[in-house]
């Protein structure tokens, strides 16, 4: 494929050269690269090693042999960090993952929304209420939540806050994940309190009693949490939108062992839909740092633009490196996935296929929230799995927005969330959040397609001993 004109020699700040959509307009120049070159000294928050150890991993999610759950916050809000709120995600994350395991037989690679998950694309720049026009809340890394002319005005010494915070996140993520927390004992007792709570738990029940047999199993024959490290420890990443350029850069190093520059804020990046341009900032930037990175791909992605921006972030075609992550709308994916599908499976680009089922079903109820139906996250998922099996392709992963905490922001589910409920506990600062009852259960789905998949490709799912 033809790449067209493009930056040739890559530099951290080569992005800085050219078009840019989907920045704030900071009145005060001097101060902001004052907080970026303040930035650019501090420590890392991850590591190129661990940037590596993610890509590895997606490359065998790539060829099939694992499956991405990538999944947190809409966006991250400096009022709502807390201890509790960090560990409800991560167990329910864990429960998800463990069944997701168990129905596909293999490795789950867990990435999380979260540390660093602080800026929101907008559909417009202003926002106006009566009156009053003001700058779009794009994310508390930039700018507050609240309508006033103060709080909506971008202030960069936010992002000294959203550092500090993601350090703090990253601290208590890493400490769960080594410190016995994440114990399979602990995720599968905490999953079938779930089972038996849920409205739907006859539709959980066998595949719980499934997995609880298993683990029997392995304990009478001596496997077990005391004597087995895996079983009690587990590898969990960060990502988020690289959507603040200059927050970025200042944190891409270079990595003393290889030489090659890294993105230390995450361990994945992803560019959003509305900035893919390939002869833009954010496409620009991506592509020279070695991390994994996430491409949305939006109904207005034609093939050939997909192949062109495949040769631009992945030049190499290395597997594990691009994961798309496609979000049509429940109703659009047949009009838009397969031929994406066909034209990289054609070219023989190694990728991970992952499902965003959240952004293309967002809907606004009468009493004017914004919901996402529960029926129709599910839906798109089904879709994808379907256009994979037909297609002879892998649904790799999927991309979730979703909280710990039983919100009420999408309707449906088990406890049939109604439009007239989602004013109980509508607490997201951006779009509606799956809570942690409506992510499990999608998770069992997950389960079901997963099976069903390994079973028509071959690969037996786990199944109890009969």
């Amino acid at each position: 494929m033809d790449q067209g004109p493009k930056v040739k020699s890559w530099s951290p700040a080569s992005w800085r050269a050219l078009p840019i959509e989907q920045v704030p307009v900071y009145p005060d120049r001097e101060s902001l690269a004052a907080i970026e070159q303040q930035l650019a000294g501090f420590p890392p928050l991850v590591f190129a090693g661990e940037a590596r150890k993610l890509k590895a991993a997606l490359a065998k999610v790539a060829s099939g042999d694992a499956f991405l759950l990538q999944g947190g916050d809409c966006a991250e809000s400096f009022a709502e960090h807390s201890a509790d709120n960090i560990r409800d995600f991560f167990r329910v994350f864990l429960q998800m993952a463990v069944v997701l395991t168990f129905a596909g037989a293999s490795p789950v690679v867990k990435v999380g929304r979260i540390a660093g998950q602080f800026a929101k694309p907008r559909s417009g720049p202003t926002e106006t209420i009566g009156d009053v026009e003001l700058p779009s809340y794009r994310g508390d890394v930039i700018n507050g939540i609240e309508f006033t002319r103060e709080a909506r005005t971008p202030d960069p010494a936010r992002q000294i806050d959203a550092y500090r915070q993601s350090a703090a996140t990253l601290n208590l993520l890493r400490a769960f994940a080594t410190g016995g927390y994440a114990s399979l004992e602990n995720v599968h007792r905490w999953m079938l309190g779930f089972v038996k709570d849920s409205p739907a738990s006859s539709r959980f029940t066998e595949l719980a009693d499934r997995i609880s047999e298993t683990l029997d199993f392995m304990r009478a024959i001596g496997i077990g949490a005391d004597m087995h490290q895996e079983m009690r420890v587990t590898d969990f990443y960060t990502s988020h939108e690289a959507l603040l350029l200059g927050y970025e850069q200042a944190f891409t190093r270079i990595d003393s062992t290889s030489g090659d520059p890294y993105a230390t804020s995450g361990h994945m990046l992803w560019i959003g839909d509305r900035t893919r341009q390939p002869d833009h900032a954010h496409v620009e930037f991506c592509r020279g740092v070695k991390n994994p990175l996430g491409l949305k791909c939006g109904p207005s992605l034609t093939p050939d633009g997909l192949l062109r921006l495949t040769d631009i972030l992945n030049p190499a075609n290395e597997p594990g490196r691009l994961t798309l992550i496609c979000r049509f709308g429940a109703g659009k994916v047949f009009d838009h996935l397969p031929k994406l599908v066909r034209s990289v499976k054609a070219e023989g680009r190694h990728v991970v296929w992952s499902c965003d089922p959240m952004h293309g079903n967002t809907v606004k109820t009468g009493s004017g929230f914004k919901t996402r139906p529960f029926d129709q996250i599910a839906s798109e998922v089904r879709n994808f799995f379907a256009v994979h099996q037909a297609e002879g392709t892998h649904a790799g992963g999927v991309h979730l927005e979703m909280t710990g905490k039983n919100v009420t922001e999408c309707t449906g589910g088990a406890r049939a969330v109604s439009d007239a409920e989602l004013a109980d506990r509508y607490h997201t600062h951006c779009d509606p959040r799956l809570n942690a009852e409506q992510a499990l259960e999608l998770a069992f789905l997950m389960a079901e397609l997963l099976k069903k998949e390994r079973q028509a490709r071959g690969r037996p799912a786990i199944e109890a001993a009969e």
